[in-house]
């Protein structure tokens, strides 16, 4: 019987009105190198992205552009797929919801079943509805008459409509949410939805006129020339790339419920309010954990086209590389709050960290094996080269003076990476591995086996293979976020037994330093 655990992760479907910006780079790299952690430990791993098609503002934008919506999501769509090649984003399935042999019987199967439920009303409305929110919202949301999010007046729509009886399950998802059966990180977003479900929870509608929309997925049996409301069958879309709605669903029945949805904190409401109560409603079971990571700004400023500060990541990775843009998004931006990127950081911590940081240690002890030991390192187990400066404290406290590299990684580095790393803190997982090589740094400044190599042959061979033996467990701890740097370590790096490694040589720098005087 095969008893691997399970783990499903998914981005939001971002939408294709524009072309994808840092934000959806940042989302999607924080699932990737989850997703790529789950690989390496040896869970059964299902990582779900996409695009978002439908809705009103697309329709505009689309309209705009003197195209029809259609060819319009087909271009932006691929637009995301091109970025997440670039970025090695390393996703199983790419769902559309303009897809009607993959998402559409889903989509109404969910609508079905919450009318089952008689959770499906019909009734008039009258409210605002800002385009680019997708939503009807409330005077009280306003900012001096407007949307905050988009700046814009929202347009007085009265419509027949169905309606979700959200209200319905307002106690149930509150308890849900507090008691961490649905887990919300970090836990003052967990805070803020308790706050906003306090304060009431109304219906919610989950339609529009045929002829207000123009561009969705129908109704099933509906007599009014109604349309799916866009975030009503966009949330399904979790369940319908597994195969909910149809007859093979051999997908849904291993994967779901998710693991883990990591959305902005923007769209956070939705994800945790209004989908378990749907979910609810259908009788399906429920998602584990949302993680609502924070918004990107750039330069201390809320990106925005007219100040000019957008960060287009096709950019960085064509002049940087890949992985040096997933280092900033991993390390330099926490996945529990806002973070800052602008070029002039971006270049600073590329060179500390990885021109000279990783890149550099690498590079001088792959060096010194060739050129001291022709590329075969061999441990001498009768020479002791404990760590003995470097005085690093690790969370539970531990100094790391007098320990061997191979007790410390294995005791202390990588336990306290995988707790990272099992808790979400990319960033912190990160760091963890940065002190490794800052140890790894400080090892070579305290032994200085380019000195002692004319005095003690055997004890710089000791040292070396301490120093590839700490460089290989960076390579693996780095994998789910530096993927092509990873392998080339690896390639140049074999351990083809217990104490003996091969060193191959790096023809081209890992990270070659950015000259500030060129930019």
């Amino acid at each position: 019987m095969d008893t691997k655990k399970t783990f499903y992760i998914t981005t939001p479907i971002y939408y294709t009105n524009n072309s994808p910006h840092v934000g959806h780079a940042y989302a999607s790299t924080v699932a990737d190198i989850l997703a790529r952690y789950h690989r390496e430990i040896g869970n059964d791993t299902f990582f779900l992205t996409g695009t978002a098609d439908h809705g009103d503002k697309i329709r505009r934008a689309a309209e705009a552009a003197n195209m029809n919506p259609q060819a319009f999501t087909d271009i932006n769509s691929n637009k995301f797929k091109d970025l997440y090649e670039k970025l090695n984003i390393s996703y199983d399935d790419f769902i559309r919801n303009s897809d009607k042999e993959k998402h559409w019987p889903g989509a109404q199967a969910l609508w079905r079943a919450m009318e089952r439920s008689e959770d499906i009303y019909w009734k008039a409305y009258e409210g605002l509805y800002c385009v680019g929110c997708e939503k009807f919202i409330t005077e009280k949301d306003l900012v001096d008459g407007k949307c905050p999010d988009h700046d814009k007046v929202p347009e007085i729509v009265k419509e027949e409509n169905y309606f979700f009886k959200l209200s319905k399950y307002a106690e149930k998802v509150r308890a849900l949410i507090e008691k961490d059966e649905i887990r919300i990180l970090p836990a003052s977003r967990k805070a803020e939805l308790l706050a906003f479900i306090d304060s009431g929870l109304k219906d919610v509608s989950f339609s529009r006129p045929e002829n207000a929309i123009l561009w969705g997925i129908p109704v099933p049996e509906d007599e009014h020339d109604q349309m799916m409301y866009v975030w009503c069958e966009e949330l399904s879309n979790y369940i319908s790339a597994l195969g909910y709605g149809k007859k093979d669903h051999n997908l849904f029945d291993t994967y779901w419920p998710t693991d883990l949805h990591v959305v902005g904190k923007d769209i956070l409401r939705f994800h945790a309010i209004v989908w378990p109560a749907m979910l609810l409603s259908a009788g399906l079971p429920l998602p584990k954990t949302i993680l609502a990571h924070g918004m990107i700004i750039s330069g201390g400023k809320k990106m925005s086209k007219t100040i000019g500060n957008v960060i287009d990541p096709n950019e960085y990775i064509d002049l940087y590389g890949a992985d040096a843009f997933r280092y900033y998004l991993a390390r330099e931006i926490s996945p529990f709050e806002d973070g800052d990127f602008s070029e002039e950081k971006f270049i600073e911590t590329y060179n500390a960290n990885l021109a000279n940081g990783l890149g550099n240690l690498v590079s001088r002890v792959f060096k010194m094996a060739q050129q001291y030991f022709d590329g075969e390192v061999t441990r001498k187990l009768s020479v002791d080269v404990p760590l003995q400066v470097h005085r690093e404290t690790f969370t539970g406290g531990e100094d790391i003076e007098g320990y061997s590299i191979p007790y410390m990684v294995e005791n202390i580095i990588i336990p306290e990476y995988k707790e990272k790393m099992d808790t979400m803190n990319i960033q912190q997982a990160a760091d963890v591995v940065w002190k490794l090589i800052g140890i790894l740094d400080g090892y070579i400044t305290h032994y200085e086996p380019f000195k002692l190599i004319k005095e003690d042959k055997e004890k710089t061979e000791n040292i070396l293979w301490n120093l590839l033996f700490g460089i290989e467990t960076v390579a693996k701890l780095i994998k789910p976020i530096l993927p092509e740097t990873a392998e080339k370590i690896e390639e140049e790096l074999k351990q083809n037994s217990k104490d003996l490694f091969e060193v191959g040589s790096l023809e081209m720098p890992l990270f070659a330093r950015i000259d500030t005087n060129k930019k």
